[in-house]
């Protein structure tokens, strides 16, 4: 943090002293405060990013999300305790026993503090176990199931960017509530997907409207034509895919050249991200209503972050990708705070923090694990709406972190104390 130079005061005698003392004290202060480093137990502070280098969510988070990381380490001064702050990364492949064994090999040999992102649910759910055994800090910015926060919550846990429940929540109210009532489902069939597709359909009969069918496709499938077919039967006014990454891609072109659409049915993806929109082009997209936690347009620091983001990584950074470089800086803020890299204290200190910077404002860490800040509703522009490659969404609301997110008594977190 830099302070202002304080400006000598023209007076003379006690008046002159008492300026001096003053600005000296406040010197002494500022300069105590950012020079006191913390006590690291190993001597150094070590993140690492495991995420999906080579699959269907690599360009949403993979290579992104580690240099998301690298830049917020760099942006928070790059070092603590007198040493480099060291950034690392793996692939997880999207499954969980690689997963696992990474998490156990960084926190048993290589003294990982803090493992980030973690997209695919199941992936998530098993390292966090991991972390919740060891006693070290994961922070999941790419993994959505709700039951991080629920069922399977963890002292050392948190769920920063968004979940199944706010997708769901945010999503399926806005649009029953535009009449469009009744819904079909095409799941991906692994736990972020079922998790999704669950709390979607709560959501849809809570707001009024029916479910008229589901349907559960294989991750990674490349034809969904036959899954398509079975919703398209359903005679639902919205077919929404409970899916993420190429999947989403895919259904949704494949939807496109079924002419669901021009048949008058309304597509709703349940997450889609903005790499996703580009991949898909306007043309195809155009009209889509989504929720995100994130978008790179929203204000002049979003979009000062988003330049910068993209000059290394040649696309403008997801939700999930925005997420790791704030989970980041407040790790890090909170291990400079606590004076200590020591888990437990940071955890506490991270709740205690404020979470404010070009993420969120006013964000806070509940007893849960759950990151609360806003999200937002957003619609897929026209391509004569479009003024720009990246210009793709328009804000339809903004919806606050404590109307978006699942409240604590209806998660069933065992750290939760019943009222």
């Amino acid at each position: 943090m830099r302070y202002a130079r304080p400006r000598p005061v023209l007076s003379t005698g006690g008046t002159v002293r008492r300026a001096l003392l003053g600005a000296a004290a406040i010197l002494v202060l500022s300069g105590a405060a950012g020079a006191q480093e913390p006590t690291l137990t190993d001597g150094k502070v070590k993140l690492a990013v495991l995420t999906d280098m080579s699959s269907v969510y690599a360009d949403s988070t993979g290579r992104g999300s580690a240099i998301a990381a690298e830049m917020a380490v760099k942006d928070f001064g790059g070092s603590l305790g007198g040493k480099p702050i060291e950034v690392v990364s793996a692939d997880h492949q999207n499954k969980p026993d690689i997963g696992s064994n990474v998490a156990r090999q960084w926190f048993d040999r290589d003294g990982v503090d803090v493992i980030l992102d973690v997209p695919t649910s199941s992936v998530a759910l098993a390292v966090q176990q991991i972390a919740k055994e060891k006693g070290r800090i994961l922070i999941v910015s790419g993994g959505g199931t709700s039951d991080l926060t629920g069922p399977a919550c963890s002292p050392t846990g948190v769920h920063w960017t968004y979940d199944t429940y706010a997708l769901s929540h945010v999503s399926g109210s806005a649009v029953v509530k535009q009449g469009l009532d009744t819904w079909s489902f095409v799941t991906a069939d692994y736990a972020f997907g079922h998790a999704l597709e669950r709390d979607a359909i709560a959501e849809v009969k809570r707001s009024g409207g029916k479910v008229l069918s589901t349907v559960r496709a294989p991750f990674a499938t490349a034809d969904f034509s036959s899954f398509l077919l079975q919703a398209q039967g359903s005679g639902s006014k919205v077919i929404a895919f409970a899916n993420a990454g190429g999947d989403t891609v895919n259904a949704i072109k494949q939807a496109h050249e079924f002419g669901i659409v021009q048949g008058g049915q309304k597509l709703l993806a349940l997450l889609v991200n903005i790499d996703d929109v580009h991949s898909l082009g306007l043309s195809v997209a155009q009209g889509l209503f989504l929720t995100t936690a994130f978008y790179w347009d929203r204000n002049d620091e979003t979009r000062a972050f988003a330049t910068r983001f993209k000059a290394q990584y040649g696309l403008m950074p997801t939700m999930h990708q925005a997420g790791v470089y704030s989970a980041v800086g407040h790790y890090l803020k909170a291990v400079k705070a606590a004076g200590t890299d020591d888990a437990k204290t940071v955890m506490a200190k991270m709740r205690e923090l404020p979470v404010d910077d070009m993420f969120a404002r006013g964000g806070r860490i509940r007893e849960d694990g759950r990151m609360v800040h806003d999200m937002y509703l957003m619609q897929v522009k026209t391509p004569a709406e479009s003024k720009g490659e990246w210009d793709l969404y328009r804000q339809v609301a903004v919806v606050k972190g404590d109307d978006a997110f699942r409240p604590m008594s209806e998660g069933n977190c065992p750290l939760v104390k019943a009222n």
